[in-house]
């Protein structure tokens, strides 16, 4: 299965999101506010279930993972690089 696709599966599987399939979900497409509308408390449950997912750790500085976690692709670009790191 595609990096991409992995993820999505996670932000359904891991909160919940009943009425949303993964097709439903863009790959450039915002995960907060305007986006797919997920909040901080969503990107804390995310970050748990992508570190284990995946054994990636995030930065304790708040607005790098913002850009983190802007979408789909920002998500799969940086565990990419976390991967090809170690």
């Amino acid at each position: 299965m595609e990096l991409e696709e992995r993820i999505k599966n996670i932000i359904i599987n891991c909160l919940e999101l009943e009425d949303i399939s993964a097709g439903d979900i863009k790959d450039d497409e915002p995960l907060f506010n305007e986006g797919l509308g997920l909040d901080s408390i969503d990107a804390l449950e995310l970050g748990m279930a992508l570190k284990k997912e995946f054994d990636i750790s995030f930065s304790k500085n708040k607005e790098e993972n913002k850009k983190y976690f802007y979408s789909v692709k920002a998500i799969a670009d940086y565990i990419r690089t976390q991967k090809n790191g170690k």
